[in-house]
């Protein structure tokens, strides 16, 4: 046999041992190190002095030394300790009492709270048996379709690994050497509009068949209102927001209300007036926010580019009339429509202030807000160039603990459980790394990786049918496999190819991360499926879950061919924010 097809019987080796459920890790570094003794072996020298000793020593220090690699295990931390923290109950309840008059909102409601869970702790396994266990008896309990209350729990998170800050994303810039900043800011637009699209399915499919998903009963929809916001309502208006305010002005007359602690204080009011303004300052924050970096923040750092530099020696050229940079006028037209929509909505918000209002927005404020806050707070100070996305894990880390220890869900027991499960993971995520490395380059010394692109360059493909070809194998390799052997063990056979195409890594690698959204979508393997029906009633079956995930499988295809259609939608953030 020639070493090329050695190569080609070292691939095939590892999908059928990895298969019969041999450790991944474990698996390529043996099969590396007996493929590679072979490659290197030479009868004039002591086999101990067989040069594949000499390159695993070199691999493994290799991945040690991996800067990109610091950040895996204080982003795993972070997923970890609030899962542990059991953060997540009480943003259940409010995000159901916000979209209780929406068809299917406990179906809707899953699939948002798994899409922001997803994003604050990125792991597919915890985000799947938390919300099964939070969401799945309550959609039964409501009559809802087993193959709707599974599919959503299921898709919905998987989305953590798309949607940064993500384990995966890293992996895939450490392996293909790309930037883990652009890649953050290429996958933002495609990991929302995924969720869109998740979201679209689910609405129009209550809305066809109502059946699958019967509304709530009052009960469930009734939001829990303190008796002295009704009286407030009487005394002053039954506007909340200007209740509030009418009582901050003349408080004599709330002084007299009675609440649960005694009677009704000016901090008190002073509280829920700023909560009822939390809509307000958001919007106006992030419009403020988007003009400073567009117009203010851009022109600023123009100015601070030396102008008028020759090179040495060189005739001094006309300058000519001096440019303004600045954004187009377009910007304008679109910021101001934005603000103009945004305006009148919250005109038509704050007009319907009703006490059930003011109160969902107090439990959102105090469930929701703190893990928005620290998920864009690390998600920012990477994408604006603050912190190294290692720095921004760190800051993440951190506020993972503070929110758990402020929610007083964290004792000592469950914080030991955080600290093991994440140096579990990163062990396991540096094997991976060390003989994945072994692995490549035995069958880079062995010839595979030449005669796999000899056979794809012989195929004289476009690069609309190598893109397809690509994502087609990963995609089939998405059923036995899980997404680590994916990006550590394939994705390094077609990178090489990438330049040879003309296909830009990073959209590449983005639309490696939708395809592997089936990795956990697809039988039967299917990681979710097991994670589900090991926290679901015995009547769910696995049948029923695998029919309720196939559809969205067809969406992530969907939104893989509009990608590609528009790559703008990877490509145009990465592009702004650093050139």
């Amino acid at each position: 046999m020639t070493e090329p097809f050695l190569g080609l019987t070292m691939l095939a080796l590892i999908v059928v041992v990895i298969m019969m459920g041999f450790p991944t890790a474990f698996t390529l570094m043996g099969l590396g190190m007996l493929f590679g003794f072979y490659a290197f072996y030479n009868p004039a020298e002591p086999w101990i002095d067989n040069r594949v000793f000499d390159l695993m020593v070199q691999r493994t220090y290799g991945a040690m030394t991996n800067d990109v690699l610091i950040s895996i295990p204080l982003f795993v931390l972070m997923g970890y300790v609030m899962e542990r923290g059991a953060l997540v109950d009480k943003m259940f309840y409010s995000v159901q009492l916000s979209f209780r008059r929406v068809p299917a909102s406990l179906a809707v409601t899953t699939l948002i709270v798994c899409t922001f869970w997803g994003i604050a702790s990125g792991l597919v396994g915890a985000v799947v048996v938390l919300m099964g266990v939070i969401a799945m008896n309550p959609m039964l309990r409501a009559g809802y379709d087993v193959r709707l209350a599974s599919g959503v729990i299921t898709a919905g998170g998987t989305l953590g690994i798309l949607i940064p800050p993500s384990v995966m994303i890293i992996v895939y810039a450490a392996v293909a050497g790309q930037s883990v900043v652009k890649l953050y800011a290429a996958t933002m637009f495609p990991g929302f509009f995924l969720s869109l699209l998740y979201l679209a399915y689910v609405l129009g499919w209550a809305m066809l068949n109502p059946k699958i998903a019967p509304s709530l009963p009052e009960e469930q929809t009734r939001v829990p209102v303190p008796s002295w916001m009704r009286r407030l309502a009487e005394v002053y208006s039954p506007n909340m927001l200007a209740g509030l305010l009418a009582a901050l002005v003349s408080p004599s007359r709330a002084a007299a209300i009675e609440v649960g602690e005694g009677r009704l204080t000016y901090w008190k009011l002073v509280k829920n007036v700023a909560a009822a303004l939390v809509p307000f300052l958001l919007t106006a924050s992030t419009l403020g926010l988007l003009w400073w970096y567009v117009v203010i923040h851009q022109q600023a750092a123009a100015t601070e580019t030396p102008e008028g530099l020759e090179e040495l020696g060189a005739p001094v050229a006309d300058a000519g009339p001096a440019t303004t940079g600045g954004p187009a006028a377009s910007f304008y037209v679109w910021f101001g429509l934005a603000a103009a929509v945004a305006a009148l909505s919250l005109l038509r918000y704050y007009r319907n202030m009703t006490a059930e209002r003011l109160q969902v927005v107090k439990l959102l404020v105090s469930s929701v807000m703190p893990l928005a806050i620290l998920t864009v707070v690390v998600l920012g100070v990477i994408l604006f160039g603050i912190t190294t996305a290692t720095e921004s894990a760190a800051v993440g880390a951190a506020g993972a603990f503070l929110l758990a220890l402020q929610a007083r869900t964290l004792d000592w027991q469950r914080t030991k459980e955080a600290v093991f499960l994440t140096a579990k993971t990163t062990a396991m995520v540096c094997w991976l790394f060390v003989g994945s490395a072994l692995f490549s380059a035995v069958f880079a010394i062995l010839g595979g990786q030449a005669l796999v692109e000899q056979w794809v360059l012989a195929l004289d493909l476009t690069p609309m049918q190598f893109m397809i070809l690509s994502q087609a194998i990963i995609f089939i390799l998405g059923w036995p496999l899980e997404w680590t052997e994916i990006i550590i063990i394939f994705v390094p056979i077609f990178l090489p190819m990438l330049h040879h195409f003309d296909i830009d890594p990073i959209l590449w690698g983005v639309l490696v991360f939708v395809n592997l959204q089936a990795a956990f979508l697809s039988p039967p393997v299917a990681m979710s499926a097991y994670y589900l029906k090991g926290v679901s009633p015995p009547q769910v079956t696995l049948s029923q879950i695998f029919a309720g995930m196939m559809p969205y499988m067809l969406i992530v295809i969907l939104c893989m061919i509009m990608m590609y259609i528009w790559p703008g939608m990877t490509l145009w953030l990465p592009e702004y924010l650093y050139g």
